[in-house]
């Protein structure tokens, strides 16, 4: 079937002026966005639900109001209020783009895809999404909603992530001259709400008449996706070392790679080969009387699953090296990865004298 890119766009854009969702970071009809809402969004947006996002939008507006104010903000501070939005390294870039606008740019985010592309954290997709968004400029953002949507309309059967550049080619006939924010969105909003994953209700759908997918009788094959390879699994060995007072050792993880500048219990590297307790011990951060708790701790990544050993033990050492002592109890003040909090409920639950 002959698709008509203007009849998409008129139809879109009229569907989403009745039945655009009320998001917090959205400016109402007729008012120009907050480039630093649309930004913030963006990044808590990535990988995450908007039901997820929204108390976590509302978190650091209310501390932060304004990118000054993220950009003055300790990072330990920014990393504590992300704590259960994952993905720590967007945390860090957040911190480090605010900065970066505020001394570089005078608090005002770039207003093209070419300038927001230099800035930290920021990549193909947000850039574009900014740039559509928060200025007006045409330009086209294709998440997750918007590759479904797009891979319906034009049926495309090349399976994914093969096919993402000509999904992002074909999304881009679409986008107008005019309003290009607005149907960025109402593109999104389509995706989320009638146009899912799952049993899309195509009888709702404004394109429907333009849609080879639903033409085709099976929308929800689209878009094709190549079969998952199996996730490797990692093993390793964290020190659950108490000092006589009760507190515990902590120490930060290195700025990058994963769960970059969070706080950890100290632990032998993540390998693929299991650890013996002759090779683990060289990796404990005090002397202690090591012994092996009852039960692993697993946690899976986006790209693999980690099975950790615990080892606890008590020290009269008061030195922490280059980590810090703190009282279970308040572990709740530092940036600690979900993780680590499984290790240390399973380590208060099984560590007695």
């Amino acid at each position: 079937m002959s698709l008509s890119p203007a009849n998409c766009r008129r139809r879109l854009l009229s569907w989403y002026d009745k039945e655009r969702r009320d998001l917090p970071w959205r400016a109402p009809p007729g008012r120009d966005a907050d480039p630093y809402k649309v930004w913030l969004s963006e990044i808590m947006l990535q990988q995450t639900t908007v039901a997820t996002v929204i108390p976590y939008f509302a978190a650091f507006t209310g501390r932060w109001p304004r990118v000054e104010a993220l950009a003055a903000a300790d990072l330990d501070d920014v990393l504590h209020l992300w704590q259960g939005l994952g993905y720590y390294a967007r945390a860090r870039n957040l911190h480090a783009c605010a900065q970066v606008v505020a001394r570089d740019h005078g608090g005002r985010f770039p207003d093209t895809e070419e300038a927001l592309l230099r800035l930290p954290g920021i990549g193909v997709y947000t850039a574009a999404a900014i740039a559509a968004i928060a200025f007006g400029r045409k330009a086209t953002p294709v998440d997750g909603n918007v590759v479904r949507v797009a891979a319906r309309l034009f049926e495309v059967d090349r399976p994914l992530p093969g096919a993402r550049p000509e999904i992002q080619r074909l999304a881009g006939q679409l986008t107008p001259d005019r309003r290009a924010g607005d149907f960025a969105q109402a593109m999104m909003d389509l995706g989320a709400t009638v146009c899912a994953p799952r049993r899309p209700r195509c009888g709702d759908c404004p394109l429907n008449a333009e849609c080879a997918g639903y033409a085709s009788g099976h929308p929800e094959s689209y878009p094709v996706r190549a079969s998952k390879k199996q996730k490797p699994t990692r093993y390793g060995v964290v020190f659950w070392a108490e000092r006589a007072d009760g507190s515990v050792l902590l120490r930060r993880r290195p700025e990058t790679g994963l769960l970059g500048g969070m706080m950890e219990f100290p632990s032998t590297e993540w390998r693929l080969g299991s650890w013996t307790p002759e090779e683990a011990m060289a990796s404990a951060p005090v002397d202690a009387r090591w012994r092996r708790l009852r039960g692993d701790v697993r946690h899976t990544f986006t790209h693999f699953h980690l099975e950790m050993q615990v080892l606890a033990g008590r020290t009269s050492k008061s030195a922490a090296g280059s980590g810090i002592w703190c009282a279970p109890e308040r572990l709740g003040e530092h940036a600690l990865p979900t993780l680590m909090k499984k290790i240390a409920k399973h380590a208060r639950g099984g560590y007695s004298s």
